[in-house]
């Protein structure tokens, strides 16, 4: 029997000619595996019908949409993945759904090798590579552009002599991976970092510097998940479609970055997630009234590793998924409403209300129907101080006492 490879498909020039230079470079018969994670563009019946038209001997498509809200945008919204603070890991929670259907693709079919279409300088052969081995051991891997020499031009060649089915042109000036919970781009006259993103790098956002009147949201939440906006339920990739386009209309989420590779390159990145961002703003928001001190301070730290995991391809991995547990068991109470002003790049948070939250008014309150005692303030600030007044008369004991300076510096 024949060898067969399966090959993520994404319908463009180079993938469509990958299917055949695969079958050139090593005889297998190529599977062709084209998953829909909200990247919109073309239909996939038309996907489809084309990686068959290139010479696929199968095509196998999926609608993940719902999926990857559901069971990889929500973790990542629960951990308030941010990596370095900025990035919303828009293509890294990608990659383990689109490779969980690469590898059903080869189990279905028979299929004894995966190949992918990143180069050899990137995050994403990690990440694709990674999560094929932690699901399927036995499995190959290959990518094209790095292992068979399939360069751009080259690619362009191929497809105007094999005549393929597939638009060819030169001018495509940044590479763009894009899905429901961000835009990311990069190259191009971008890897000067001295350079400003012009208005074509952006299709997510619009120009905040001009915006429309004010957007009022209401979001509501249920265990750290979107429920509802405006009172509307929702479903987590509608709350994301409908936040993509409010927030997109004010220009909010647009991001760019010179960015820690995990090859160990610093690469400029330009991402676009109004979705995603206003989403974490409110997020973070509600956690701040509904987790408990110590447990959000060791949250954060958590959603820190639980992001550096997943950025560095390690969605499968044994260490995250015992930090989703504990992420999970956060969220218990994380539930009520968050309402924003989505206004000129900015999701601000005007207010805040939850039936589970820690935030008591009356505790709180400097005026009548204060509850809080404020008589036991003292013996609280001599006990918690004592500490550090030991070690303070020990230093000035020993001639090592803070050098407060001069009289006549004062």
């Amino acid at each position: 029997m024949t060898e067969r490879i399966v090959l993520a498909y994404s319908g463009g020039l180079d993938t469509s000619v990958a299917i055949g230079w695969i079958h050139d470079a090593t005889g297998a018969d190529v599977i062709a595996c084209a998953v829909d994670v909200g990247q919109g563009g073309e239909d996939l019946e038309v996907i489809r019908q084309r990686a068959l038209d290139c010479g696929a001997v199968e095509a196998y498509v999926a609608d993940a949409r719902d999926e990857f809200a559901d069971e990889y945008c929500m973790p990542a919204l629960k951990a308030n993945a941010l990596y370095m603070d900025a990035y919303p890991v828009v293509s890294a929670i990608s990659r383990p759904v689109i490779t969980k259907h690469l590898v059903k693709a080869a189990k279905k079919y028979g299929a004894t090798t995966v190949a992918h279409g990143c180069t050899g300088k990137g995050n994403d052969q990690v990440r694709f590579e990674v999560s094929i081995t932690s699901l399927a051991p036995e499995l190959k891997c290959i990518a094209p552009v790095r292992d068979l020499a399939l360069t751009r031009d080259r690619a362009i060649e191929y497809a105007e002599r094999k005549n393929l089915p597939i638009a060819t042109t030169k001018h495509n000036p940044f590479s763009i991976d894009q899905n429901v919970w961000g835009r990311a781009i990069e190259t191009g006259f971008l890897e000067d970092i001295w350079n400003e993103p012009t208005k074509d790098v952006f299709n997510y956002t619009d120009d905040p510097a001009f915006p429309p009147v004010a957007d009022e949201v209401v979001i509501s939440f249920e265990r750290g998940v979107p429920v509802a906006i405006d009172g509307r339920p929702v479903s987590a990739l509608e709350a994301i479609q409908e936040l993509n386009r409010r927030a997109g209309a004010q220009g909010i989420g647009r991001i760019d970055i010179v960015e820690d590779r995990l090859v160990g390159i610093k690469s400029r990145e330009v991402y676009e997630a109004p979705g995603a961002m206003t989403l974490i703003a409110a997020h973070q928001e509600l956690e701040r009234v509904t987790l408990e001190r110590e447990q959000a301070r060791f949250k954060r730290q958590v959603g820190d590793r639980w992001t550096e995991l997943v950025y560095d391809g390690q969605w499968f991995s044994p260490l995250k998924k015992s930090l989703d547990s504990f992420i999970e068991d956060t969220q218990r109470y994380v539930n009520g409403d968050i309402r924003m002003s989505l206004h000129g790049g900015r999701a601000t948070v005007t207010g805040r209300r939850s039936e589970t939250g820690l935030y008591d008014f009356s505790l709180a309150t400097y005026d009548e129907g204060d509850t809080f005692d404020q008589s036991q303030a003292r013996g609280f600030i001599e006990i918690y101080g004592l500490a550090a007044k030991q070690a303070a008369a020990r230093d000035v004991a020993l001639g090592n006492g803070e050098d407060l300076g001069s009289e006549d510096e004062a």
